[in-house]
């Protein structure tokens, strides 16, 4: 067993000899001009695609109709979002997870009552949903392929699934999960209630204002996730 164990010493010796082989990475110089220049050339990109879709559809919706509509090279385009649907995915994000979108969420994370954050919820639900159904009109408008949007749908509802993960860990350490549900199944709830199916039906379908939508979410919400019995939160409360 002696044989198999080293002391301190060894163990010392040892690690600087393996220190001595690991090259040191050089850190990556970060230009905040460069970066805004990058930031740029992204949003050019995106907002060409944009406008390609609204006047020649998808098939006009070349790599280098968008790179010269951009004033950038094809490959430049290609770098950046390696394909169409990249480029599709990224019109999506800048039109559902901006600026307004992360300021909800930290409102709605940094809430201490848990009924007040199930009802920022409802509000970013709404929102979500709101936008991506006016940028998926426009795909379909421009006859997008029906595997392509799809593709696109699911990629947002696995996001969708990801960033909600962090409301039910709030409610549950605050100790106000309903009894007998657990985390898998709160977080089963929670993503199928502010679904863009549930939206589709009440909000399209069946012709509900968003608010409407909205205020039925919020109640259902809380109903459904939360420990009945407690005080909750009055809704004029919250902003619309």
């Amino acid at each position: 067993m002696k044989a198999l164990i080293f002391d301190i010493d060894d163990y010392t010796q040892y690690r600087m000899l393996q220190f001595r082989h690991v090259k040191k990475k050089k850190r990556p110089y970060k230009s905040p001009a460069r970066e805004r220049q990058a930031g740029d050339t992204r949003r050019r990109i995106v907002e060409a695609t944009r406008q390609l879709l609204q006047s020649e559809g998808y098939a006009g919706m070349t790599i280098e109709a968008i790179a010269q509509r951009a004033e950038v090279s094809a490959q430049s385009v290609y770098g950046i979002f390696k394909s169409k649907t990249g480029i599709l995915t990224e019109l999506l994000d800048q039109s559902t997870f901006g600026a307004d979108y992360e300021e909800l969420v930290r409102q709605a994370l940094s809430a201490s009552d848990p009924d007040t954050r199930l009802r920022f919820a409802a509000r970013i639900a709404r929102q979500i949903h709101d936008a991506q159904s006016a940028t998926f009109d426009l795909l379909r408008g421009a006859r997008v392929v029906a595997p392509e949007l799809a593709k696109l749908e699911q990629q947002r509802e696995c996001l969708r699934y990801e960033r909600q993960e962090r409301m039910i860990i709030s409610l549950r350490e605050a100790g106000r999960l309903r009894p007998g549900l657990d985390h898998g199944t709160a977080r089963d709830i929670f993503w199928t209630l502010t679904g863009r199916d549930v939206y589709r039906m009440l909000v399209r379908e069946r012709e509900w204002p968003s608010q409407k939508y909205q205020d039925w979410l919020a109640d259902t919400l809380v109903f459904s996730l939360l420990t009945p019995g407690r005080p909750t939160a009055p809704r004029h409360a919250l902003p619309r």
